[in-house]
């Protein structure tokens, strides 16, 4: 395993290293009825291209934190570089679905592990901070940018915006060589059934009899191995450690929240206002940059805040958050309801995120994969939850 790495990286370049992710989750969904038109065919199928990303930032989370653990930052930060470079030339280059929704998988599993990475790397609540931050805001600005990208320089080119992350990987590689490694045998069975275990979740909301069926079968399978490797992908002691197990399943709740009510006020807000998509679109986008913005000075402040306080401070504000929207009926009461559930997720994902690391102690890369494993599940259970209700 790794030793606890501290960064040599400033801030910014570990933000531009990780804030790029956000814009292959959210980016898409305004250049997606362009994109069905150039390849003639409907929405549903070029939806593929925003799943297979999805797919890619589960998987890759925790396996790129391995590669990291086992091989040093160096060969994880190249390993990352190749998968999004090869993702974006894919994209842009070659107009034939399969071929897009490779790339888009390729830059979803380059940028999960850039964005551990860099959270791994940050040194401090400041830092952590900016990253968490960093993909709030470009989160709620990407359908945006990606509009207007689409737009000036066509549709593939939006689909590429995830590279912008690679911008950062000169800085990154220059910290790199200091990193110390303790070199382990991989644990190779672990890694698939962890592999097949988040394929499954991730299939889970749309199709969940035999998804549930599989996540059950494979969480028994890994239960096993992990008695006989518990030092092995998935650290065992990690799953003994309750600051750990806390600080991740409140931020895969955070995470259902603010994700879901992303996908369920806009037609609330419809319905009310009478607004445009168009409009809607705009309105959204400020409660959603204030949560990213103002999370980054939350992180910060709550730095030394006992961790019992901060369990209680962030789902509460969610849970205002789902009641306002709940019994709101106006666009300002829905729009503060979105704000309260973005300033709770952006700011919970920090700071759990710098309580879960130094939790893991000695496995902190590994427990930074599984932590931001659960975070993007959570905004993936989000949507889905939104929509059966």
């Amino acid at each position: 395993m790794s030793a606890p790495v501290r960064a040599r990286i400033s801030g910014p370049w570990l933000a531009l290293l990780a804030g790029p992710l956000s814009f292959g989750i959210a980016g898409p969904s305004l250049i997606l009825p362009d994109a069905a038109a150039a390849l003639g065919t409907g929405i549903g199928a070029v939806t593929w291209i925003v799943t297979a990303f999805g797919w890619g930032i589960a998987v890759g989370t925790p396996l790129l934190a391995g590669l990291q653990s086992h091989r040093g930052v160096r060969t994880a930060v190249l390993a990352c570089a190749a998968l999004v470079l090869a993702g974006a030339v894919a994209v842009t280059t070659v107009p034939w679905l399969p071929v897009l929704i490779a790339g888009s998988a390729l830059q979803g599993l380059g940028t999960a592990g850039f964005t551990t990475m860099a959270m791994t790397l940050a040194g401090s609540a400041r830092a952590m901070g900016l990253v968490t931050s960093s993909l709030a805001v470009v989160g709620s600005a990407s359908p945006l940018i990606g509009d207007l990208v689409g737009d000036a320089l066509g549709w593939r080119l939006a689909l590429a915006l995830p590279a912008l992350s690679l911008l950062a990987v000169p800085a990154t590689l220059r910290s790199a060589p200091g990193t110390p490694v303790v070199p382990s045998r991989f644990d190779a069975v672990g890694a698939l059934l962890l592999t097949t275990l988040v394929t499954a979740l991730v299939f889970v909301p749309h199709h969940p009899l035999p998804a549930g069926i599989t996540v059950i079968v494979i969480a028994a399978l890994l239960a096993l191995h992990l008695r006989s490797r518990p030092a092995g992908f998935v650290p065992a002691e990690l799953l003994r450690t309750p600051v750990f197990l806390i600080a991740a399943g409140l931020a895969f709740v955070l995470a259902v929240v603010n994700f879901g009510l992303m996908y369920a006020l806009p037609p609330r807000l419809t319905g009310e206002s009478g607004w445009t998509s168009g409009e809607v679109g705009f309105a959204i986008l400020w409660p959603l940059l204030f949560g990213g913005l103002v999370s980054y000075v939350v992180i910060a402040v709550t730095a030394k805040t006992p961790f019992r306080a901060v369990t209680v401070l962030f789902p509460v504000l969610a849970a205002l958050g789902l009641t306002l929207a709940g019994v709101g009926v106006s666009p300002a009461a829905l729009l503060i309801a979105q704000a309260l559930a973005s300033l709770a997720a952006a700011s919970g994902q920090g700071v759990y995120a710098v309580r879960a690391g130094d939790a893991a102690g000695s496995h902190r890369t590994a427990g930074m994969g599984l932590f931001n494993l659960t975070y993007l599940l959570g905004a993936a259970f989000g949507p889905a939850i939104a929509a059966l209700l």
